[in-house]
């Protein structure tokens, strides 16, 4: 490496590590504002606090890496070109793509960085970071009493306090509302003093209170009392004094309980490139098979087709099923294979005996089969012999098939008179308004297929933004540095002064760029690619464009070389109006 490179690889590092640190903060700060009204008053620790802000930096790195490259090759070149540093290069005969040349090596793998990032790290980061804030968000603000209003955090339990005194333990003034038992406020404690903490590892809330009184009201308290049914008496009321009780409620709703990931790895942000494309693959089989059942199901919403009408299958789609049977079929083949593979047990094997009374009994399958039986000295009875005839008699009365009458073969004349005579028939309002609804049935069922495919639709252009967007996002540090350090040689002004207000403009630009891309391309009204790339592709553009003018050393924003272009201009408009008198 020589010592240019090495020159212009310092000079631009120090920046790009400071403007992407500045950058992540500023993004980070912009990005969790919205969420801090769930997050401030939960009782969080300082380690979750510190996961949801690590997960979500790592989340915002493919929106920072771009306006950091943009903002230090600007502050670079800019930095070179104030000190005349640019100047003595040029006169050494060295040119400015060779100047840039070391940086933009180095550009190229922070791209290919930026592309692993934002396919692997991203996606796990963003998964991370939603499922945690999720329950942040899911979980109930930290135990809070205030004096004098009712605080109601504890399920089925309202606490009211008087007066707290500073240690935060002591309470003055106290009063429970139980209502665990669902039946109003009957069941109320009221102390005159008390002492309130936690116990075991913050999960129960203890209050020892003194001097104080528990109103029970309602049958139930009688029935326990008494032992009665409900019917008996009327409501009752019991009161009991105490000098200390001690009451413990369940403060398991407080802590953070935390959600299988498994629901959040459907979102899109959450996948990466493979992932994508198996989601793409399921949307697309979904579909077809979508489409292959509603041709099949057409006679349901024509009740009036022939045996001989019928809806041809678009190619795609007859490809795509004898596809799917095929696979079918040769899944259903292989299990059969499997299962003819098995060996069965040589203590289950049938013998040589069985084998050839299962051979002769299939031979013949119609005619009993009377085989010689040696007598047996047990005596039958009548009775024994009797079951028998009658058991032979049903079998082969079963054997017996039964005589269908079959129907009587019209002819052609004999049918279309049938038909001429159906058509004959007057029409009865009865028939207008079954038809009607039938139409109504048909045009409902066509509509909701329809919107469910455009649903179908939206679900595949999302993905397939998402899945250009990875790439996308990696390849704007080229364009962005293609912009910032031909526009600082041009500039000569380092700092972060008006380096800083030029990156933010063309990082707004890009901003806009991307979200109107992305919006036209999920309403469909520009391809998916147009409206992904087509940022990437015009700041490119502009890029090189800055390019050629750093070159050629252009004056772009000095008041001087405006001036010029003003008297070129008018010189030119002047010719050609005398020339036009002349003639």
């Amino acid at each position: 490496m020589k010592k240019l490179d090495k020159l212009v690889l310092s000079s631009f590092l120090g920046p790009f590590i400071l403007t992407f640190l500045v950058v992540v903060f500023i993004l980070l700060m912009q990005h969790m504002l919205k969420y801090f009204d769930d997050i401030i008053g939960k009782g969080l620790g300082f380690d979750v606090i510190g996961q949801l802000l690590f997960y979500f930096a790592v989340f915002m790195t493919p929106v920072a890496l771009p306006l950091a490259v943009l903002l230090s090759s600007l502050m670079t070149f800019g930095a070179l070109g104030e000190h005349f540093e640019l100047t003595a290069i040029k006169s050494a005969g060295i040119s400015l793509l060779r100047t840039i040349q070391p940086i933009f090596f180095f550009v190229l793998i922070l791209t290919g960085c930026a592309f692993y990032i934002n396919n692997n790290l991203v996606p796990k980061a963003a998964l991370e970071a939603y499922s945690l804030l999720y329950d942040i968000k899911q979980k109930k603000p930290a135990l809070d009493l205030r004096e004098g209003t009712f605080y109601n955090g504890i399920p089925d339990i309202s606490i009211k306090v008087n007066e707290k005194f500073p240690d935060g333990i002591t309470l003055k003034d106290v009063i429970i509302y139980d209502h665990r038992k669902n039946d109003g406020n009957k069941d109320v404690t009221i102390a005159d003093s008390g002492k309130m903490y936690t116990i075991l590892n913050e999960r129960y809330l203890k209050l020892e209170l003194f001097d104080g009184y528990n109103y029970t009201e309602g049958a139930s308290a009688g029935q326990d009392f008494v032992g009665k049914t409900a019917s008996y008496g009327t409501e009752t009321l019991s009161r009991s004094k105490f000098a200390k009780t001690q009451v413990v409620f369940d403060l398991s709703s407080f802590g953070l309980v935390r959600t299988d990931k498994k629901w959040f790895q459907g979102n899109r942000i959450m996948r990466n490139l493979k992932e994508l494309d198996s989601d793409l693959d399921s949307l697309n089989r979904e579909v077809l098979n979508q489409q292959i059942s509603h041709y099949a199901s057409y006679r349901t919403f024509f009740n009036y087709l022939t045996r001989k009408d019928s809806v041809p299958l678009p190619r795609d789609l007859y490809s795509y099923k004898l596809k799917r049977d095929s696979l079918a079929q040769l899944s259903t083949l292989q299990a059969e294979q499997l299962s003819e593979a098995i060996e069965i047990p040589s203590s289950q094997r049938p013998g040589k005996d069985s084998i050839a009374q299962q051979q002769l009994t299939d031979s013949v399958p119609t005619k009993p089969v009377v085989m010689p039986v040696k007598p047996v000295r047990e005596k039958r009875t009548r009775n024994t012999e009797k079951a028998r005839s009658i058991q032979q008699i049903t079998i082969e009365s079963k054997r017996v098939e039964p005589i269908i009458p079959k129907k009587p073969i019209l002819t052609d004349s004999a049918r279309l008179a049938k038909l001429d005579s159906i058509m004959a028939l007057p029409v009865t309002k009865s028939g207008y308004t079954s038809a009607v609804n039938k139409a109504r049935v048909v045009k409902s069922q066509l509509a909701g297929a329809v919107s469910t495919f455009d649903f179908y639709a939206i679900d595949e252009r999302v993905f397939r933004i998402q899945w250009h967007k990875i790439l996308a996002s990696s390849l704007a540090c080229v364009a962005m540095f293609l912009i910032g350090a031909p526009l600082g040689a041009i500039i000569k002004k380092g700092g972060l002064g008006v380096p800083f207000l030029v990156s933010i403009l063309f990082f707004i630009v890009y901003y806009l760029l991307t979200m109107t891309g992305e919006k036209w391309a999920k309403q469909g009204i520009v391809s998916v690619e147009v409206g992904v790339w087509a940022a990437d592709f015009i700041l490119l553009l502009v890029g090189l464009v800055f390019l050629r003018q750093a070159r050629i050393d252009a004056r772009l924003f000095e008041a001087d070389f405006y001036r010029v272009v003003y008297d070129k201009v008018s010189r030119w408009i002047g010719n050609r109006n005398f020339t036009a008198k002349v003639k």
